[in-house]
C-alpha cells in the first residue's frame, strides 16, 4: 500500500474512532437501534481501534518521510 493511501486510512480511522470514543455518537445510535445493552463493551473495542489507527498514521508519516529523504 502506498504512503498516500496508508496515511488516508490512518487519519480517517483515527477521526472516526476518536469521534466515537469521546462523543456519545455510538451510545445514542445503539440506543435508537435497540442495542443499548452493548454500550458497556464499546470501550473494549474503540480504545484499541483508536490506538491502532494512531499507530498506523504515525507509521505512514514515518514511511513517507523516509521515502522523501531517500528520494531527494
Amino acid at each position: 500500500m502506498d504512503e498516500k493511501k496508508l496515511l488516508k486510512v490512518g487519519i480517517i480511522g483515527t477521526v472516526i474512532a476518536a469521534l466515537c470514543c469521546f462523543t456519545p455518537v455510538l451510545v445514542v445510535l445503539f440506543g435508537v437501534v435497540g442495542l443499548s445493552a452493548f454500550t458497556g463493551y464499546l470501550d473494549l473495542v474503540l480504545f484499541p481501534a483508536l490506538g491502532i489507527f494512531v499507530i498506523l498514521t504515525v507509521f505512514a508519516l514515518w514511511r513517507r518521510r523516509k521515502n522523501q529523504q531517500a528520494g531527494g
